[in-house]
């Protein structure tokens, strides 16, 4: 991982949580902790992430919640799961609800660490993909447009894209 990858991880297991935070660092990854989800949300408003690690079962707010709102807010994040409490059910909703990867404690640390890359991949690709796609909107737009048209089609654009 030549990138720094931006990674929030949430987890109400402070031990946890220091221990795998500590671990992923000392591997390349740029680490901010959450000890529930409304801190999850908030660190997820105030900076960007390319990754989160997202335990299931926290007091308040679940994970499947910050899931739901993590997925709607930020388009291009990739959301795993990583929990002691798993099932297949929930497995299926995690993923229904955009969940990159579902997986269970205790964790091996180099299958973590594929997760994350290959999430990390998809991420890049979903934001390419994404970016291209308007590259050729605009393209069309600028095609045959006054300057004035084109201005108002770009924050149309713009305005779809929030």
């Amino acid at each position: 991982m030549a990138e720094r990858i931006r990674l929030l991880i949430v987890d109400d297991e402070v031990q946890f949580l220091d221990s795998i935070g500590r671990r992923l660092e000392l591997r390349g990854l740029d680490v901010t902790k959450a000890y529930n989800g409304q801190e999850a949300i908030n660190a997820a408003r105030a900076s960007k992430f390319d990754l989160a690690l997202l335990d299931l079962k926290m007091p308040g707010m679940d994970g499947k919640q910050v899931l739901e709102i993590l997925k709607r807010e930020h388009r291009y994040l990739e959301i795993i799961i990583l929990t002691g409490h798993g099932s297949l059910d929930s497995a299926v909703e995690c993923t229904k609800l955009g969940a990159y990867g579902y997986l269970p404690k205790p964790y091996e640390l180099e299958r973590l660490l594929d997760v994350l890359r290959d999430a990390y991949q998809a991420r890049l690709t979903k934001k390419f993909d994404a970016d291209q796609a308007r590259m050729e909107k605009i393209a069309k737009i600028a095609m045959g447009n006054s300057a004035l048209g084109i201005l108002r089609e770009l924050r149309e654009l713009d305005d779809d894209e929030k």
